[in-house]
C-alpha cells in the first residue's frame, strides 16, 4: 500500500504534545473533593468505570490516526512491472470457411474448435498466445498476448458464418493462414515458437502455397502442428432453403498429405480429429510442449483504499460520543 499525500502523515506527530497536555494539565481541570484522610480508600477496589476511563483517550487517538491516514490517501498500487515466467510463443491459425459449419462435430466444427482452443488457452496462463483466422484470405484476430481474457473474448467473437455472410472471402487458403501466423512469430525471442493450424479442407485459395509457407516457418525455427478436423467420408451440412434449414451430406476433403508434409518439414506433428473427444485429446498432447523463459509486463490499476479507514473512524467516533454521554457522563 502507498499514500498519494504522504506529507499528511507528519500530522501524527501532534499526538505527542496532546498526550503531554492530557497527562499534565487535563487532570488539574477535573473536579476534586478534599478529605481529611484517604486511608479508608487506599485499598478499595477500583470500579469498572474507573478502569475503562482510558478507553476514551484511546478511542480519540485512534480516530485521529485514522483521519490522518484518510487525508494521506492510501492506495493499493500495482504498476507496470517486469516478470519472468515460463512459457512459449504460440499462434493459433483457425480455418473459418463455410465448410466449418458442418455438424459432424457438435454443435459444429467451428464451435467445437473454438471451445477446445479456449480450454487450451486457459490451461496455459503463462504463454504468449495469438489467433489468426483464414478462409479464402487470412488476417490476425488477436496478436500474441498474455492477456488471455482479451484473447478469449476475441476468440468467441469469431462467428461461425463469417464467410457465409461475406465478411471474409470463402475458400481455404492454408498457405496464407500459415504465413500470417508465421509473420507474428518471426521476431519472437522465445526458444519455442509454435503454430497450431486447424483446417477441414485443402488449399484452394491464396497466392502462397502451403509448402512455401512451411519453408518460411522452418527458416524462422517455427514448429507447425497441423490438425485436420472432420469425419472420414461425408458430413451433415446445414443449407438454408426457403426460409428453413435442410441438411445435406457433403464430402470431407482434407488434404492430409499436405498437412502431414507441413508438420514434417517444421519438426511438428499432424493430427486427425473426427470427433470432439479426439480434438480435445490432440490439444492435450500439444499441451505437453517444452517451455522457455518469457519476459512479460503485467498491468493493474491504482485503487483508493480509504473506505475501510473512514468506516472504522466513524464507528469509533460514534462509540466515543456515546460513552461520553452515557457511561462516562459527568454531572455538574
Amino acid at each position: 500500500m502507498e499514500f498519494a499525500n504522504k506529507e499528511y502523515l507528519f500530522l501524527l506527530l501532534l499526538i505527542i504534545p496532546y498526550l503531554i497536555w492530557y497527562l499534565m494539565y487535563r487532570k488539574k481541570s477535573e473536579p476534586t473533593m478534599r478529605m481529611s484522610d484517604t486511608f479508608a480508600y487506599r485499598y478499595a477496589p477500583r470500579s469498572w468505570k474507573v478502569r475503562l476511563m482510558p478507553l476514551q483517550l484511546i478511542l480519540r487517538l485512534t480516530v485521529f490516526v485514522l483521519l490522518v491516514i484518510i487525508l494521506a490517501r492510501p492506495q493499493t498500487q500495482n504498476s507496470w512491472k517486469n516478470k519472468t515466467m515460463e512459457g512459449i510463443d504460440i499462434m493459433l491459425a483457425m480455418d473459418v470457411s463455410t465448410s466449418m459449419l458442418a455438424e459432424d462435430l457438435k454443435p459444429n466444427r467451428m464451435e467445437a474448435a473454438k471451445q477446445v482452443a479456449a480450454d487450451f488457452i486457459i490451461g496455459r496462463p503463462n504463454d504468449n498466445i495469438g489467433l489468426s483466422i483464414f478462409a479464402g484470405e487470412a488476417f490476425t484476430q488477436c496478436p500474441m498476448t498474455t492477456d488471455h481474457a482479451s484473447l478469449l473474448n476475441l476468440l468467441q467473437n469469431v462467428r461461425t458464418d463469417m464467410a457465409q455472410r461475406g465478411l471474409i472471402e470463402d475458400g481455404t487458403a492454408i498457405g496464407m493462414g500459415l504465413a500470417n501466423a508465421v509473420s507474428r512469430l518471426k521476431d519472437s525471442k522465445a526458444k519455442s515458437k509454435v503454430v497450431i493450424l486447424l483446417t477441414d479442407g485443402s488449399n484452394n485459395r491464396g497466392d502462397l502455397s502451403p509448402m512455401t509457407a512451411a519453408e518460411i516457418a522452418k527458416s524462422f525455427g517455427i514448429r507447425v502442428y497441423t490438425i485436420g478436423v472432420g469425419t472420414n467420408k461425408v458430413a451433415p451440412y446445414p443449407m438454408t432453403v426457403a426460409g428453413g434449414i435442410q441438411y445435406v451430406n457433403i464430402p470431407v476433403e482434407i488434404d492430409t498429405k499436405t498437412l502431414s508434409e507441413i508438420a514434417s518439414a517444421t519438426d511438428g506433428d499432424f493430427y486427425r480429429a473426427t470427433n470432439n473427444r479426439e480434438l480435445q485429446q490432440i490439444y492435450k498432447e500439444i499441451d505437453k510442449l517444452e517451455k522457455s523463459k518469457l519476459n512479460v509486463k503485467k498491468f493493474s490499476k491504482r485503487y483508493e483504499a480509504y473506505q475501510p479507514y473512514a468506516m472504522v473512524a466513524a464507528l469509533l467516533l460514534l462509540l466515543e460520543m456515546l460513552l461520553r454521554i452515557t457511561v462516562f457522563r459527568k454531572l455538574p
